[in-house]
């Protein structure tokens, strides 16, 4: 049985969550196992776990159906993030005037590292 390392990723854009804030978890499961990272992320209480969790299931499904990767031998390559699309949105303030902010959103890219079955 020949056996080759083959590459698989997801890219989840436009999350409604600030890029800083899925950076914490994604720095929490970089490089780790596939288990040992699933078994990370439900106990985080942090809001941008939910969402990487979503997508690394996705990840996973997508590999092994598509691809015909073996799920034992996956590894966490890489997790990139990186700022999306924001809005621009203002609050009221004295006198009139208006103070900017940007509701912020973020793109996640991960990229899982395994063996062809």
């Amino acid at each position: 049985m020949f056996l080759c390392r083959k590459v698989w990723f997801v890219r989840t854009k436009g999350l409604r969550i600030s890029p800083r804030k899925v950076a914490i978890v994604a720095d929490a499961i970089r490089n780790l196992p596939l288990d040992e990272a699933l078994n990370i992320l439900p106990t985080m209480e942090k809001r941008g776990a939910y969402v990487i969790g979503k997508s690394l299931n996705s990840a996973i499904a997508n590999a092994v159906n598509n691809a015909t990767l073996s799920r034992e031998t996956f590894r966490i390559k890489r997790v990139e993030v990186t700022e999306g699309a924001f809005i621009k949105r203002f609050r009221p303030s004295t006198r009139g005037r208006v103070h900017p902010y940007k509701r912020r959103a973020s793109n996640l890219r991960i990229i899982l590292e395994g063996e062809k079955k």
